[in-house]
């Protein structure tokens, strides 16, 4: 399964996305981490894409969208929850699915309980929750607001098979390809991971985005929560009051891995299909 490569003007900035089973009339948005690009996605929206349209996004500041010229009021929840629904309105879609990882998905929650609610018809948070662990946040914070430089782009992939081993079982071929799709090439000739830097000052002037218990008591559509075995991020009394107030999520732990599941294996895919098509 192939994609399209895509450029819209959102909220006045140019925003990246992969297209996937364009062929399809209904849709599900997958939207990728804090530091991370729309192709984290490519595998399972392959798999998504033999049923459903896969609309794959780079948020501001990350990819091939464009970097916030003022990272102070736009690298935060709220105008990516803008972003989105200006997204949606430009691609004519009324309603979709939802699949978010980490920082997409708290986009996610944000969105259906605000801007997009009654549009998002179900959605899937793979390791994130209405609140998050302070510890594993500024663990987070600190290598993503100060990403290193190599000189070459097999020491990046070492470093990214480091910082992100959390994420679980990977082939040589999906490190490779994590590697070649989130590099870019610094002025001096080394490489980087492709995001703006600032985007990490969303912890310092937005420091309760993260809080959305509020935004979870309001929701009303079914959710599939993804809670990695060994997450730092997403503990398990959190994952166990999603279960009970709220939309009343329904929590499954992936054996394996911690922050943040990679969505890149059969049984993966194979429960947000199921939850897709329920």
């Amino acid at each position: 399964m192939s994609f399209t490569s895509n450029y819209l003007r959102c909220a006045g900035r140019e925003l990246h996305l992969t297209d996937w089973g364009a062929q399809h009339a209904e849709v599900v948005i997958a939207w990728h981490g804090l530091a991370r690009t729309g192709r984290d996605m490519d595998e399972i929206a392959a798999h998504l894409a033999q049923r459903w349209r896969v609309i794959c996004p780079d948020t501001i500041g990350r990819g091939l969208s464009e970097w916030s010229p003022d990272p102070k009021a736009e690298y935060c929840l709220e105008f990516y929850a803008r972003l989105a629904t200006e997204l949606l309105d430009q691609l004519g879609l009324d309603q979709v699915h939802w699949l978010g990882t980490s920082m997409g998905g708290a986009i996610g929650l944000k969105a259906a309980a605000g801007p997009l609610s009654g549009r998002i018809r179900r959605l899937v948070l793979n390791d994130i929750g209405p609140q998050l662990e302070a510890a594993a946040v500024e663990r987070i914070r600190t290598y993503a607001g100060s990403p290193p430089a190599f000189a070459t782009v097999t020491e990046l992939e070492q470093y990214f098979r480091t910082v992100y081993k959390p994420y679980g079982a990977m082939t040589d071929a999906q490190w490779r390809r994590l590697t070649e799709t989130s590099t870019r090439r610094l002025p001096d000739g080394r490489v980087t991971p492709h995001y703006d830097p600032a985007m990490a000052q969303q912890f310092v002037h937005h420091p309760d985005d993260y809080d959305q218990w509020d935004a979870w008591d309001r929701l009303d559509l079914p959710v599939l929560c993804l809670r990695g075995e060994h997450s730092d991020l997403l503990r398990p009394d959190v994952a166990e009051a999603m279960r009970v107030r709220g939309p009343r999520a329904v929590v499954v732990e992936i054996a394996g891995c911690g922050h943040a599941p990679t969505l890149n294996t059969p049984d993966q895919f194979a429960l947000v299909e199921r939850f897709f098509a329920a």
